[in-house]
């Protein structure tokens, strides 16, 4: 037993220091005890200190500890605006969802839809800058629809928020780089010699977007891919509205097949 008991205790002792040193974190947590005001308080402070990181795991603690009330639900949309400042899109877009699915009737709706049209649209300006790099016609312009969807809806249900000016202007420039990107892909038809593909590219795009500037350029292609294959009476009609609606037009003398062509949705 002498030798025994000794053993014992220090067995004993060692696993009373492992589980203070498990316990350490927690109680050196500073939050421990704050009301959810207090975090909410805080945790914007630190959002306003461009402090991201902080901001959320702040926000997140305070959902965790006082899951219901105005303050958990406000949290959930700050976390989102978080993420999309810290350029997370991805996560942004899954709070915004999160959000809008558990509170269908928050009187902050408008501002989660206009949020959700803007961390989209955000990726759309990315886009905007690489645009004559990469192949268009792999591109699938998602970001751009779902921004004009997000912008779309909040005007539909909040004609009056605060945010639907800026939402529609957003929509316009949307629309133009749709566009564009129809106009992009029916070139990419044609400079490989898919001419009949470019042709039926160009009509889609008129018909989907027809009050864009790029509707002039649809026409140019109709004419120059219809002229490729031989279909002189649908080249000639595509030409005689072309000229009707555009007559000064430039579409038709290489301008349309240049490298950087002018089309711009801004």
């Amino acid at each position: 037993m002498k030798q025994i008991l000794p053993r014992f205790f220090q067995a004993s002792l060692l696993a009373v220091l492992i589980a203070g040193c498990a316990a350490t974190p927690k109680d050196n947590d500073e939050t421990k005890g704050w009301s959810a005001e207090k975090l909410f308080s805080e945790a914007k402070a630190e959002q306003a200190s461009r402090n991201y990181a902080k901001s959320i795991q702040l926000f997140e603690k305070l959902e965790a500890r006082y899951p219901y009330g105005k303050y958990a639900q406000q949290a959930q949309l700050e976390i989102a605006y978080d993420q999309y400042k810290d350029k997370e899109p991805v996560l942004a877009l899954a709070a915004i969802d999160r959000f809008i699915k558990s509170n269908p009737a928050h009187p902050s709706m408008d501002y989660a839809l206009y949020l959700k049209g803007l961390v989209s649209f955000n990726e759309v300006q990315g886009f905007g800058s690489a645009v004559f790099q990469q192949d268009m016609s792999e591109r699938d312009p998602k970001a751009e629809r779902d921004s004009y969807e997000a912008f779309r809806t909040l005007i539909a249900r909040f004609p009056e928020s605060r945010y639907a000016g800026d939402a529609a202007a957003r929509m316009d420039y949307l629309i133009g780089a749709l566009a564009n990107y129809e106009l992009h892909v029916a070139r990419y038809y044609y400079r490989r010699g898919a001419y009949l593909a470019a042709a039926n590219r160009g009509k889609a795009l008129i018909e989907t977007y027809p009050k864009t500037k790029q509707v002039e350029g649809g026409l140019g292609m109709m004419v120059l891919a219809y002229d490729k294959l031989g279909m002189d009476t649908l080249r000639d009609d595509a030409k005689r509205v072309l000229l009707k609606n555009y007559p000064k037009t430039q579409v038709l003398d290489g301008t349309l097949l240049e490298e950087m062509p002018w089309w711009r949705p801004w």
